[in-house]
């Protein structure tokens, strides 16, 4: 007995009717039927006509004549067509119609000046098929398109300036901008779990403890540099292995991805910082164990993360490559400082390396790098964070940037920070480049609390960043930092050189064990001072002019005796063998004072 048809289950629903104007493109996400009943699959289509030897291209009467279909790839729809805002050149904005779903690329339009074989294999890694026989005629078909929706990209995520915050694979706050990316790197910006569960297992636990709600605000800080005018740099988590450096960081990379992508290491060269600087711009830069770095270079490095601009390169045909730019903080990690590491390849430190990556202590602190333990012990604290941002990462960074542009907060910014920016108390320019870094990461922090999006005492994030910053003053003391690196370098090299490239300057016997005389010393008022020749002087200060050394020994008060005169910084001495050289004679107990003066 047959069934009632209502029983009946159509398993090939009807495919809708097309007819396209031949000759043509056809593009279909669905199953169509042609004009003449034909069932076309999902694909590119290019329609025409049958040719016989009789047949030409005239306007004749073509709707006897037998029809083609000929399927090229997989649907690939251009949708727009793009410019990127940072080279002015031109692409396609491609939506791909594959078996995991849709996904969008921009082909740029220089793949057609050649054979267009590396644009099909990133199509092809995409998940879109192309018949082998057609793919000059997909290449074809992806030239002719000429759609009238124009969009804007860039090849840098961040602020865009359309006023959009770009990151691969959405855009906030504008749906005419996209990310172009190659098609063949890791997307940094990967999302897992949930922002609740981020918050509950992740953000609810680093409550009380500065270096994580610190690293937690260095990636939030990222969207706002530029908007209330502050320089990038970093800061440089100090502390022995296996003390929690790495699980701040870890923290802080789930703010904008997978911590295990999204981390960088030191190990790589000046132009490899370069590049993973910009792939992150606007956000933050995770720098695990700087003893892999290069001592020779890794204040340079600093240097160049600060300063947020590549060097550029040159073509073979002289035509210059654009320069790689970024803004954003650095959050690096190791159980040296940066001038400590750079002291292993024989470099001095800069005082300026130092201001830019500024020294945190994770180290020491109650419980290492932690203060607060939440009734864990120490291990078990370490791994329920540690697979919680493995479960949960990506969300708060972009949902940050959503927030402040929802509310439109960006206009009122500079006040806010200024407000802030009040509480960190500095004595010169210097330590004021530092509050100013402290000072944004506070205020990242209380603006994603006031959003709701950290589960954290209002305050707490300022009073954590107040708590690190007066640490890190206490420790540097105040004053000029080039002051203090010149009168340590030159307490330092007292204390290396002063038995074997100094000697008595009242015993008139030359001391033929001297070699390489850096000067001499003498005994007054139970002091031992040290008289300085020109040259040493200058060497002991790590290579500073003479006239920036005398200022800083000026300063510290830490010249012991003149020339009859007084208006020369150097006293002439009768020197053992003859001979009356000027010599600068330094106290090295001003060098040593009390209060991290050096």
């Amino acid at each position: 007995m047959r069934p009632p048809e209502a029983n009946v289950i159509n398993l090939r629903p009807e495919a809708p009717m097309v007819e396209p104007e031949r000759p043509c493109w056809g593009v279909y996400e669905h199953w169509v039927t042609n004009e003449k009943g034909r069932r076309l699959k999902p694909g590119v289509y290019r329609h025409g006509f049958k040719r016989s030897a009789a047949d030409d291209d005239s306007d004749d009467d073509k709707t006897d004549r037998p029809i083609t279909d000929e399927w090229i790839a997989t649907p690939v729809t251009v949708v727009a067509r793009t410019t990127n805002s940072d080279d002015g050149s031109e692409g396609r904005f491609l939506r791909l119609h594959t078996d995991n779903g849709a996904k969008e690329w921009i082909i740029p339009m220089e793949v057609f000046g050649g054979s267009g074989e590396d644009a099909r294999r990133t199509l092809f890694g995409m998940g879109v098929i192309i018949a082998l026989k057609k793919r000059g005629q997909f290449m074809e078909y992806l030239l002719d398109q000429r759609p009238a929706e124009v969009f804007a990209t860039t090849c840098r995520p961040g602020w865009h300036e359309s006023g959009a915050f770009v990151l691969p694979g959405r855009t906030i706050g504008s749906d005419k901008v996209r990310y172009q990316a190659s098609g063949k790197g890791q997307n940094l910006f990967s999302v897992r779990g949930s922002l609740d569960g981020w918050k509950a297992e992740v953000a609810a636990k680093c409550e009380g403890n500065p270096v994580l709600t610190l690293a937690i605000g260095c990636a939030l800080a990222g969207p706002l540099l530029s908007l209330v005018g502050v320089l990038g740099g970093g800061v440089h988590l100090v502390g022995d292995s296996s003390s929690g450096k790495s699980l701040a960081q870890l923290i802080g990379s789930s703010v904008w991805g997978d911590p295990g992508i999204f981390a960088a290491s030191w190990d790589m060269t000046k132009g490899g910082l370069e590049i993973e600087a910009s792939s992150r711009n606007d956000t933050m830069l995770p720098l695990d164990e700087i003893k892999r770095a290069d001592p020779k270079r890794v204040q340079e490095m600093a240097y160049s993360l600060a300063n947020g601009q590549g060097k550029g390169t040159m073509t073979r045909e002289r035509e210059g490559r654009a320069k790689l730019s970024w803004r954003l903080l650095a959050l690096s990690s190791g159980e040296r400082s940066l001038s400590e590491h750079a002291a292993i390849g024989g470099n001095a430190a800069h005082a300026g390396a130092e201001l830019r990556m500024v020294d945190v202590n994770a180290g020491t602190r109650t419980h290492r790098a932690f203060d607060e333990l939440h009734g864990l012990a120490g291990a078990d604290f370490h791994r329920l964070l540690t697979v919680a941002v493995g479960a949960h990462h990506g969300h708060i960074g972009p949902a940050f940037v959503e927030k402040m542009l929802a509310s439109d907060d960006r206009p009122g910014l500079l006040e806010d920070f200024a407000g802030i920016r009040a509480k960190f108390i500095e004595d010169n320019a210097q330590a004021g480049r530092v509050a100013d870094r402290f000072a944004v990461i506070a205020l990242a922090g209380e603006m994603a609390i006031a959003y709701g999006l950290l589960p954290w005492t209002p305050g707490s994030a300022l009073a954590d960043c107040q708590l690190l910053y007066g640490e890190w003053l206490s420790r540097v003391g105040g004053g000029n930092a080039e002051d203090r690196q010149i009168l340590a370098g030159i307490l330092d090299f007292i204390d290396k050189h002063g038995s074997s490239r100094f000697s008595d300057v009242s015993d008139q016997t030359p001391d033929t064990k001297v070699f390489n005389r850096a000067g001499y010393w003498k005994l007054s008022d139970g002091k031992q001072l040290y008289l300085f020749n020109k040259s040493a002087l200058v060497e002991a200060a790590h290579g500073y002019g003479l006239s920036r050394v005398i200022k800083a020994l000026e300063g510290a008060g830490a010249i012991a005796e003149r020339g009859a005169d007084r208006k020369r910084h150097a006293k002439k001495y009768r020197a053992p063998g003859g001979g009356s050289p000027w010599l600068y004679v330094i106290d090295p107990e001003a060098l040593d004072g009390e209060g991290g003066a050096v």
